[in-house]
């Protein structure tokens, strides 16, 4: 069983309680649960090292050598997409569950989920890299070589504490009960949360918090160019967990 039984949930029926840590997969990443408060939960995967209770966590640092790949023709229906990608190594299935973005003709717009894939080390992978996609999604207009895909991980797949002052990526939640490194667990989006804040840039009771601060894992006052999580539910103090409202999907 999960270390740390506790914390149930309404919906759905979970085999992984809230307040627990585990090296097995009990949910698909993202699966959103909600207790008898209203609060709402997504399930999620940390990343190489321990998640801090009440610390704000972000998708996985964007690869640059992932995006903007050269496919190769894919005919209406096929499966799956083929793409030379950069220098930078993937492990097996580090895309599954994310999605392949089509961002230039042909094939512009569409988005498909991704199954799984082998591993690579380099963009000389004999053949190019597999995508396989999801069970029941296939090609709706047919990739050329002229076609751009980007790889864009499950947002909850190897979640990080959030940089201080610039976000590799966007934020996806705060931890609720600390995960192991490489283990899957439960994180808030949505309701009451206790959450670390910084008071860098000040906020009155009632007002917008955001990420990215001067100090990592934290909220502060919503202000410039920083992502809008939730508010304060008490005046913003700075180095403390607080009661924020967190509003997010």
């Amino acid at each position: 069983m999960p270390a740390g039984m506790g914390g149930s949930l309404k919906w759905p029926v979970t085999a992984q309680p809230v307040f627990s840590s585990s090296a097995t997969q009990f949910h698909p990443l993202g699966t959103r649960g909600e207790d008898i408060f209203g609060r709402t939960f997504r399930y999620a995967l940390a990343g190489a090292v321990l998640l801090v209770t009440g610390d704000v966590q972000q998708a996985a640092a964007q690869v640059a050598d992932h995006q903007t790949l050269t496919p190769s023709a894919a005919a209406i229906d096929d499966k799956t997409i083929t793409a030379t990608a950069g220098a930078t190594a993937a492990a097996a299935n580090d895309y599954a569950g994310g999605m392949a973005i089509i961002e230039t003709t042909p094939g512009v717009g569409f988005t498909y989920p991704i199954k799984g894939h082998a591993s690579w080390t380099n963009g000389a992978v004999s053949g190019g890299v597999v995508l396989k996609l999801a069970d029941g999604w296939t090609i709706q207009v047919a990739l050329t070589t002229s076609s751009r895909v980007t790889l864009v991980a499950n947002p909850y797949s190897r979640i990080i504490q959030s940089p201080a002052n610039t976000l590799t990526n966007v934020i996806v939640g705060v931890c609720v009960y600390p995960i192991a490194l490489s283990e899957y667990g439960w994180i808030g989006v949505d309701g009451l949360f206790s959450t670390l804040v910084d008071a860098d840039t000040a906020a009155a009771v009632g007002t917008l918090v955001a990420v990215p601060s001067n100090r990592a894992g934290s909220v502060t006052g919503a202000s410039g160019v920083k992502q809008n999580v939730g508010a304060i539910m008490d005046t913003l103090s700075d180095g403390l967990n607080q009661g924020v409202k967190w509003a997010l999907v």
